[in-house]
C-alpha cells in the first residue's frame, strides 16, 4: 500500500517585513521583551488591501509547479489548510485552482488551527492510500494579519503571513513518507482561543466591530500551559510507538509557536538543540503554515530518509504528531 510523500514544496512569502522596533510604536511592549518570551524578531505581512490567503496559496502553487515540471492536468486534488480563508465561502481551495487554471479536480479546506499541517497532510495520506489520488498539491496558507488586534499587545506581536504549497505523491519506499501519526482534539480550547464573532453564533454587526470581535482572543497562560504538556507528550508516545531514540531523531519539526514551547518539547523527547530546527525569529507564528514553511526553509539540510517527528498544537484544542521520513 503506498502512502503520502512530499516530492517538492515551494513558499510564498509577504515582501513588508514588520520588526518589534515597529510593534513597539504600537502597543506597551519593547523588543527585548518580545524576544525574551516568544523568540521572535520579525514577521512578514501582506499587507495590501484586496488580497488573502489565496493570493500567497497561488503564488506558491504556481512556484510549485514550474520547480516540479507539474502540468496542472496531471494534478488529481487541492486541499488548502487554513484559519484565515479569503471567504466563508466558497473554500480557498476552490479559490486557489481557479487563480493558477488547475481544473476538473476537486478539493476542500481544512480547518485545525495551528495544527493544520498535520491534520490535512494526513487526510491526503488517506486518499493516496485508499488509491483515489495520485497527485495531490497540499496548500498551507494564512494572512492571521488580518485577523490580528494590532492595539493588542498580548497577540499582536506573534502573528506573520505565509503560504506553502506540496506536491504529495504515493510510494512504497519504506524509507520515505509518513510512517505513522496520532492526534486529538479538545473542545475545551474554545474559551481560550478563538476569533468571537463573524460566525452563525455571533454574525457581523456593528457592534462585534465595535467590541473588536473580529480579531484573535487568547488565554495566553492557559494555552501556554496546555501547549507545552501536550506537544511534548504526543511527541514522546510518537517515538515510543515506534521505537525510536533521540539518536534516531534527525530533526524535531515543531510548532512555531513560541521559543519556549519548542525547546521544552525537544528537551522532553532527549534531542540536543540542533535537532530542534526554528526559524520563529524570522517568520513569527504563521498558525498551520509554520511547519512546512520549517520544511521549505531547511530542505537543503535534510537527506533522504531523515526520520522527523513532527509535532503541532493549536485552537480547538487540536494536537497530533507525525512520524515522517524524508523523501526529496
Amino acid at each position: 500500500m503506498k502512502r503520502a510523500v512530499i516530492r517538492g514544496i515551494e513558499a510564498s512569502i509577504p515582501e513588508y517585513v514588520l520588526n518589534n522596533q515597529e510593534i513597539e510604536q504600537l502597543v506597551d511592549t519593547s523588543d527585548e521583551w518580545i524576544r525574551e518570551r516568544t523568540g521572535i524578531v520579525e514577521r512578514h505581512i501582506l499587507k495590501q488591501d484586496g488580497l488573502g490567503t489565496s493570493e500567497m496559496g497561488a503564488d506558491a502553487v504556481r512556484k510549485l509547479l514550474a520547480a516540479t515540471g507539474t502540468s496542472v492536468d496531471e494534478v488529481d486534488m487541492l486541499v488548502c489548510a487554513t484559519v484565515t480563508p479569503d471567504m466563508l465561502f466558497p473554500a480557498t481551495a476552490n479559490i486557489i485552482c481557479d487563480k493558477v487554471g488547475i481544473k476538473n479536480v476537486w478539493g476542500f479546506d481544512i480547518n485545525a488551527g495551528c495544527s493544520g499541517f498535520i491534520y490535512s497532510f494526513t487526510a491526503v495520506d488517506a486518499f493516496i492510500r485508499a488509491g483515489r489520488a495520485k497527485k495531490i498539491i497540499l496548500v498551507c496558507g494564512e494572512r492571521m494579519s488580518g485577523i490580528t488586534d494590532y492595539t493588542d499587545r498580548n497577540t499582536c506581536p506573534l502573528f506573520g503571513d505565509a503560504a506553502v504549497a506540496m506536491l504529495v505523491e504515493g510510494t512504497d519506499d519504506p524509507n520515505e513518507g509518513l510512517i505513522d501519526y496520532e492526534h486529538h482534539v479538545d473542545g475545551i480550547g474554545r474559551h481560550y482561543l478563538y476569533q468571537k464573532a463573524g460566525g452563525s453564533c455571533y454574525p457581523p454587526t456593528a457592534e462585534t466591530v465595535a467590541r473588536r470581535e473580529h480579531f484573535i482572543y487568547q488565554d495566553g497562560k492557559t494555552v501556554f500551559k496546555y501547549a507545552v504538556s501536550n506537544m511534548a507528550d504526543v511527541s514522546v508516545a510518537m517515538m515510543e510507538k515506534n521505537n525510536l531514540k533521540p539518536e534516531d531523531i534527525a530533526y524535531l519539526i515543531p510548532h512555531q509557536a513560541n521559543l519556549r514551547i519548542l525547546a521544552a518539547t525537544g528537551h522532553r523527547m532527549g534531542l540536543s538543540d540542533d535537532k530542534i530546527l526554528v526559524n520563529i525569529e524570522r517568520f513569527g507564528n504563521t498558525a498551520g503554515t509554520s511547519i512546512p514553511l520549517v520544511l521549505w526553509d531547511f530542505k537543503n539540510r535534510f537527506k533522504k530518509g531523515d526520520n522527523l517527528i513532527i509535532s503541532a498544537f493549536g485552537a480547538g484544542f487540536t494536537w497530533g504528531a507525525l512520524y515522517y521520513k524524508w523523501g526529496i
